[in-house]
């Protein structure tokens, strides 16, 4: 009650030049958002699990409490697996069937152009005092900022990063790098090295490295920067990934696999959940790149691991990836409706939850006063990953990214599959990508 008073006194101030027809309208809007009930819906991916393995229980027990502080208010909450979330919400966006509150996919790069050009996400500034926006990261709070709005609430930081597994480094003698820094040569030696047949039988048990190439997933894109090469450049408006520097780092880390032999022949093929099981399960991968959830789930593998950054090229200083993920809110027609599902989005991205989240679930919080709690005091891992963020660059923001990152990254797959050379199937993605970017 004490936001929604604070609201009505910054509305009434600004339109104080309006007249007692204005401050009528405001009043009828608060007293709307007071008495509003019935229905949020919420859409959200598997998070951390309890002990029963829900992977839904934290956003359960917030709409628990929501629903109890707001009589009338009814919560519902849709499952929804993160590889399935970007396809859903366009299907939904088509079909003018949106949820309430969505999550922006982690790894994406914040507010969806789309999806603001068509008038389907509210923006929030009504909602957000600017003392309260100076709690955000000024990098996080851009990321949901366009033209001048705020169109979502940051609610976690993430950055991708290589997992390295120290038991496979310590059977094979070999180093880790020193300070989780390294050079492409000096990552590629080592890969050889933990490259082995573990058995005796004549064939390989144990790779190096292996990662995959997915649409809307970039862990194996720092790798393709390491040069200097961009996907587009700074502006987003021309394709740049035929650069030589990009197709130098594509073929480098194509012939990971087809000339060094130290990836397996799943290699850019595979899929999240089978990489995932070699590395951490099988423990047949000793280096895989991966977005910070990771750390958490290697964590609770009971792994021996250490927190890398990418090899450094060209370039000459590593690069990695990072992502701002968040909550919109969908297209709204009644104001006091608005407001209460606000008040919502501002409970599931307060700071103690946001400290929860960065000591359950893996993720840098978004809020200064949660970071100043020091969520990773006990986590070495997620500090080392936490350093990683100096060297983060964000994903080109255009509205047709969704596609864009579809007709590179098809054509990335064919290169580490080896079936194109990287020069041919970047000549492929650019001819369908300018036609996107016009």
């Amino acid at each position: 009650m004490k936001h929604v008073k604070s609201v009505a006194l910054v509305t009434a101030v600004s339109l104080l030049g309006v007249g007692l027809v204005g401050c009528s309208s405001d009043e009828k809007k608060e007293e709307s958002s007071a008495n509003w009930t019935g229905k949020i819906t919420i859409w959200d991916g598997p998070r951390w699990a309890d002990d029963k393995e829900n992977k839904y229980h934290w956003l359960e027990k917030m709409a628990a409490e929501f629903e109890k502080s707001h009589e009338g208010v009814k919560v519902d909450i849709v499952q929804v697996p993160w590889a399935e979330l970007n396809d859903k919400l366009g299907v939904s966006l088509s079909g003018k069937s949106l949820p309430d509150i969505a999550p922006i996919d982690i790894s994406g790069n914040g507010v969806n152009p789309t999806f603001v050009k068509q008038g389907a996400v509210e923006p929030l500034d009504d909602y957000f005092t600017a003392e309260e926006k100076k709690d955000f990261y000024p990098n996080a709070l851009e990321a949901y900022t366009k033209d001048g709005k705020m169109y979502g609430v940051p609610a976690a930081m993430t950055v991708h990063s290589l997992l390295l597994n120290l038991d496979i480094f310590k059977e094979r003698n070999v180093e880790p790098p020193k300070d989780g820094q390294w050079t492409w040569e000096e990552f590629t030696d080592k890969m050889k090295k933990l490259t082995y047949d573990k058995n005796g039988d004549g064939s390989i048990d144990v790779y190096g490295f292996s990662t995959y190439i997915k649409n809307g997933y970039y862990e194996a894109w720092p790798f393709l920067y390491m040069n200097g090469g961009r996907s587009l450049n700074d502006d987003a408006t021309k394709f740049t990934f035929d650069s030589s520097e990009a197709i130098s780092a594509m073929k480098a880390l194509a012939d990971l696999k087809a000339a060094d032999k130290v990836a397996p022949k799943e290699m850019g093929s595979g899929d999240v959940g089978g990489t995932w099981k070699a590395f951490a399960k099988q423990k047949t991968v000793a280096v895989e790149p991966w977005a910070t959830w990771a750390i958490s789930a290697a964590q609770g593998e009971k792994m021996n691991f250490m927190v890398a950054s990418y090899p450094s090229g060209k370039a000459g200083k590593p690069v990695t990836i990072g992502g701002v993920g968040g909550w919109m809110m969908f297209d709204q027609k009644e104001d006091g409706k608005k407001k209460v599902v606000a008040e919502f989005m501002k409970q599931l991205s307060a700071t103690e939850q946001q400290v929860l989240s960065a000591k359950s679930y893996g993720t840098f919080p978004s809020r200064i006063s949660a970071m100043e709690q020091n969520p990773f005091a006990d986590n070495v891992q997620m500090q080392q990953a936490q350093k990683l963020t100096e060297q983060a660059v964000m994903l080109p923001r255009h509205e047709n990214w969704k596609k864009i990152d579809e007709a590179i990254q098809q054509q990335l797959q064919l290169v580490l599959n080896g079936e194109k050379t990287p020069e041919n199937a970047m000549k492929e993605a650019k001819s369908k990508v300018d036609a996107l970017l016009k």
